[in-house]
């Protein structure tokens, strides 16, 4: 079972990753009109948004882009940081987005760093049970309901981390779209292909918070499924 559940998502993430991939192959190659590259974009609605203590850098790699709040940073990949397109525009918004809900404190995005520790612990522990039981069968010197407990109790936390992350990401998204929209920085052919954009964008996170929920409930029939 844990086979077929890790092999069926595997190919629906990668299917929805090549379908990311080409998607942004394809907008990338649509000059924007308003000839902006994505970090003037980033700096613009940093800007009108009254944030003016985050940087925005060019990192390495592609679709590398994230927003750290523990510098106040938005780091854009070379592609999005120098591209005049409608999917750097989108991905460079999208990014600020994450900078606004960090300065307006919001509600989704503090519970999702807040748990950002325990996700990380609950990994290390889940990771050290499942080996130790692979090589030592469960001798780890505790009771099988209290392995399945902590089995159960460590991916819920990370179980929760995926889910809490899904209307962080959305938040974002639509944030940077009511903003190009708003701001006219994009024509309407432009701000659908961003559109789309960050929706297979998100597609991901879902991929990732339904595979996660889908090796919870294998668990929970494991160590609890067979009991009266």
């Amino acid at each position: 079972m844990i086979i077929l559940i890790v092999v069926v998502f595997a190919i629906l993430g990668f299917v929805v990753s090549s379908k990311l991939k080409s998607k942004f192959k394809k907008y990338s190659q649509t000059a924007l009109q308003a000839n902006l590259s994505g970090a003037d974009i980033a700096k613009l609605m940093l800007a009108d948004h009254n944030i003016h203590d985050v940087q925005v850098v060019c990192v390495e790699g592609q679709l590398t882009d994230h927003y750290n709040p523990m510098n106040k940073t938005v780091n854009l990949s070379p592609d999005v940081y120098y591209g005049r397109n409608a999917a750097a525009t989108a991905v460079a918004a999208h990014e600020c987005g994450h900078a606004v809900q960090h300065a307006t404190s919001y509600a989704w995005l503090k519970m999702r760093s807040a748990m950002v520790p325990v996700q990380n612990v609950s990994g290390k522990i889940l990771n050290f049970v499942l080996i130790a039981s692979l090589f030592g069968g469960f001798a780890l010197g505790l009771p099988y309901p209290v392995i399945g407990y902590i089995v159960v109790g460590s991916y819920s936390v990370m179980t929760l981390f995926t889910l809490v992350t899904l209307p962080v990401e959305f938040d974002a998204s639509n944030r940077a779209l009511a903003w190009v929209q708003t701001r006219n920085i994009v024509t309407r052919p432009e701000y659908e292909m961003s559109k789309d954009a960050l929706h297979w964008a998100a597609m991901t996170y879902v991929v990732a918070a339904l595979a996660s929920l889908a090796t919870l409930a294998y668990y929970i029939f494991i160590f609890f499924g067979n009991r009266d």
